[in-house]
């Protein structure tokens, strides 16, 4: 067994945002780390925490970017979130707060949408957001049914800067109620660490977590014991390490520097 974690790695859990790619730009050295982890025998799966499309659509998007690759590559916390209310609550109907994606990924799944008499409710990154889907969303949240949500991050990296993610509508929610989410299902949530590690039929030491944000990516390391690498490609930069609870494994400023080490590493 090597001494460095990143040599015992099996598979890397790919962040997008602002770690692969920033909007529709390949991030620098992002084709080349996947190049290594192929000569090296390693594997790899996107893991994002944007419930804004279905796999099959990062799938596609990825491809269309230069890296082919088929939708079981990639497991986002939509689908984390419908296997979660599918294998945990005993309903049949949900008010999605969600694009068409998240809504498509919950009847899939199995699952009625229902926005008048709803078993429970779940809040996604919503591009499509409207005041009255939020008003009903408040609505339901204060008469207190089942409220989750898919994940914390409060901004999404594109190439022009950021915009709102999922934590705003969450922080609406709360000022308007004063309920948080009984659940966060998304990173830095151990359960989807478990159910990758299910997924692909692997242990929480055969995978490393790689991403550029603190809160969600890196905290992973803390909930799950999970080897972590910070990239500084997308929200965080060397400033925001210093003071951050959450300390990476590795850091390293991009996908092509992770690259460049494992070559250095390998046997």
């Amino acid at each position: 067994m090597n001494t460095e974690p990143l040599q015992n790695v099996k598979c890397f859990l790919l962040d997008m945002d602002g770690t692969f790619n920033l909007g529709d730009q390949l991030i620098d050295g992002s084709l080349r780390f996947i190049q290594t982890l192929n000569q090296l025998g390693r594997d790899y799966l996107f893991l994002t925490n944007n419930s804004s499309k279905h796999r099959g659509q990062y799938a596609e998007k990825i491809t269309r970017l230069g890296l082919p690759i088929a939708e079981d590559k990639v497991f986002t916390s939509g689908e984390a979130t419908a296997v979660y209310v599918q294998k945990n609550f005993q309903v049949s109907s949900v008010y999605v707060v969600g694009t068409p994606a998240l809504e498509e990924e919950f009847q899939q799944h199995g699952f009625q949408l229902d926005e008048e008499h709803p078993q429970l409710v779940v809040l996604g990154f919503d591009t499509t957001l409207t005041y009255q889907k939020l008003w009903r969303l408040c609505d339901f949240v204060r008469a207190g049914l089942p409220y989750i949500a898919t994940h914390p991050d409060f901004n999404c990296p594109t190439e022009t800067g950021f915009m709102p993610d999922i934590g705003a509508m969450i922080a609406f929610v709360r000022a308007s109620t004063g309920r948080e989410p009984d659940l966060i299902v998304g990173k830095p949530n151990r359960m989807i660490v478990d159910a990758v590690a299910e997924k692909l039929g692997l242990k929480i030491e055969d995978m490393a977590m790689v991403g550029d944000r603190l809160y969600t990516d890196i905290a992973l390391g803390q909930t799950s014991g999970i080897t972590t690498c910070l990239v500084l490609s997308g929200e965080t930069n060397l400033e925001d390490l210093k003071d951050s609870p959450h300390q990476p494994t590795y850091c390293f400023e991009d996908l092509g520097a992770i690259a460049d080490w494992l070559h250095a590493h390998s046997a």
